[in-house]
């Protein structure tokens, strides 16, 4: 069977003097990244923000892979202007660049604060210590393209022969479904890795 993706566009109409107003708050080195739904939206403010800042990068923001490279060195700007219409991808990214975060959603301006990075990563050390002291422990493989990381998964499980581990395979993770399986104590992660700021029980594979 043959799959078609099709992006869904946002039709919501940017407001030229808003920008320009909220612009004065935004660092004059920039990077500007995207969801899909608004990569109209992201051009537009681009062209517009080009005239009083420089722009390092632009690109779309990807739920299951790095954005930007994700990593300061990588990133020669000051700060990241996210075009999304949620926290989702915002928090994520103020912790793993370290650079300060605003998200622009319907023409209006806000900033990532220390309190949400902090929280996400008190999360974070409570599902690894949720994790070092499991027995039971359960390896998430999507089968996804993009997401699919069957080989990691074997390998983690092979090199942390302690625990008893059980691979759960499937497209669609729905971590409702851990309810069925209430002998295992942790999940890891190998596929989207925003999964852990949804569920306490779930470690990425890359915080191991």
């Amino acid at each position: 069977m043959k799959t078609i993706f099709i992006p869904a566009k946002s039709k919501i109409p940017i407001d030229k003097s808003k920008i320009l107003q909220l612009s004065k708050k935004l660092p004059k080195n920039l990077a500007i990244t995207y969801s899909v739904q608004y990569e109209n939206q992201a051009r537009e403010i681009k062209q517009i923000l080009s005239k009083n800042h420089k722009i390092s990068k632009f690109t779309q923001v990807l739920g299951c892979s790095q954005p930007l490279g994700c990593s300061r060195p990588k990133i020669k700007s000051n700060a990241i202007l996210l075009i999304s219409d949620g926290r989702f991808h915002a928090v994520s990214l103020a912790q793993e660049t370290k650079l300060p975060i605003y998200i622009c959603t319907n023409n209006k301006l806000e900033k990532i604060s220390e309190k949400e990075i902090k929280e996400l990563e008190q999360k974070q050390k409570a599902s690894y210590v949720k994790f070092l002291n499991a027995k039971k422990v359960g390896i998430l493989v999507s089968t996804k393209p993009g997401q699919q990381n069957l080989e990691q998964a074997i390998d983690i499980k092979n090199k942390l022969s302690k625990k008893e581990f059980y691979l759960f395979i499937c497209n669609n993770i729905n971590t409702a479904e851990f309810e069925n399986f209430p002998e295992i104590q942790s999940w890891i992660n190998t596929a989207c890795p925003r999964m852990d700021m949804n569920d306490p029980r779930i470690v990425n594979i890359e915080k191991l």
